[in-house]
């Protein structure tokens, strides 16, 4: 891909200073132009940046000087920027999901393709310390043949904290397509993917208030289930229930567990790159779970790490937060919505592979 690659961001919402703090810690990825719709947004980010510019889309797609985009605009419009970069000759790499449906994602992998572009696709928690250091834990037999996962993330809704929480109760939105890729893709590099699915569904309010910022008090209406549940049946034979909701209060569960034949795993909150992972052996049930000690994946990693791991992989290698990945989560997801609509079992249609595992790797941090 060469080193580095120029990066133009197309949405400069909340997600972006994340991103942006992650930048200083990539030499792989240099930042050079921004856009959004609201020009100010993207001037501010300009102003703060030093040597970034703020163009309209128009401009940022057009500019020989930009290699890839970083698309951060909300999930309806994923596919649409995805499109119109790839019909610019760029590289892409977005937020989750890839599209809004597999129909949208499968037509951006097409145009990729026959374009010679890549496609990559957070979330790229996964290469963190958490995920990876379970997932070493498994690949060197220490759980033993892994057997069941469960997945559990529970909230009251998004209305309580986000100031404009409408997207998130509308088909397309919901617990599911919201939280659910930090969680499938997780189970995907931990247990590889899945070939059929079993879900059920509901919702237990027809509204939402809004709970902060300048709409405090609207209420929004609920259009979608916001309490999704189900049974992803792994290729290997392994049992993942998921459980996604907005409508219950708190939960004791953890983020997720995996368990094998000799051992079970207690494994961090998906939606971060790090955190502890815990065993309990068979050999040790009466002491209980101790944490283990960290033995893979990027330390002291955030958001942007799968656009440099797509930047630094080499040409003809599959880089690890990559489009195909991500179209089978979105699969998962929307085959797990569909059952849940039907009452039977559906089978994903996709396949992915496991993204190759990232072993401990030393992040430079940036200097204060």
């Amino acid at each position: 891909m060469g080193k580095p690659l120029n990066i133009g961001i197309i949405g400069c919402g909340a997600i972006v200073a994340q991103y942006l703090k992650t930048f200083a810690q990539l030499e792989s990825v240099n930042l050079v132009a921004v856009a959004d719709l609201d020009p100010s947004r993207a001037q501010a980010i300009a102003d703060s940046q030093p040597g970034v510019r703020a163009l309209s889309v128009d401009e940022l797609l057009a500019d020989d000087g930009v290699d890839a985009v970083l698309n951060l605009t909300i999930p309806a419009a994923h596919a649409e920027v995805a499109l119109r970069t790839i019909a610019a000759g760029k590289h892409v790499y977005g937020e989750k999901p890839l599209a809004a449906t597999t129909a949208e994602a499968a037509q951006v992998l097409e145009d990729a393709r026959a374009a010679g572009v890549r496609v990559g696709c957070a979330p790229d928690t996964v290469l963190g310390t958490g995920i990876q250091t379970a997932r070493k834990a498994i690949d060197d037999g220490v759980i033993g043949a892994p057997i069941s996962a469960t997945a559990t993330m529970v909230t009251p809704g998004h209305e309580r904290w986000h100031p404009n929480p409408d997207f998130y109760y509308v088909p397309g939105g919901g617990p599911l397509l919201d939280m659910g890729p930090y969680y499938v893709t997780a189970l995907v590099t931990l247990l590889g993917p899945v070939s059929s699915v079993i879900g059920a569904a509901s919702h237990t309010r027809t509204s939402r208030t809004i709970g902060s910022g300048p709409r405090a008090g609207e209420v929004v209406p609920v259009t979608t289930d916001t309490h999704v549940t189900g049974v992803l049946v792994h290729e290997s034979g392994a049992l993942s229930t998921l459980i996604m909701s907005f409508d219950a209060v708190q939960t004791r569960s953890p983020n997720i567990e995996i368990h094998g034949e000799t051992a079970s795993l207690i494994v961090p909150d998906p939606n971060y790159f790090d955190g502890d992972v815990e065993i309990c052996t068979l050999a040790e049930r009466d002491a209980g779970f101790r944490v283990l000690p960290v033995s893979a994946g990027y330390r002291d990693s955030g958001r942007g790490f799968g656009l440099a791991d797509m930047a630094e992989t080499a040409e003809g290698e599959q880089h690890r937060a990559n489009g195909d990945l991500a179209y089978h989560v979105l699969d998962v997801m929307e085959s797990l919505l569909r059952s849940a609509s039907t009452g039977v079992s559906v089978a994903v249609e996709s396949r992915a592979d496991r993204p190759s595992a990232v072993p401990l790797t030393e992040v430079p941090q940036p200097v204060a």
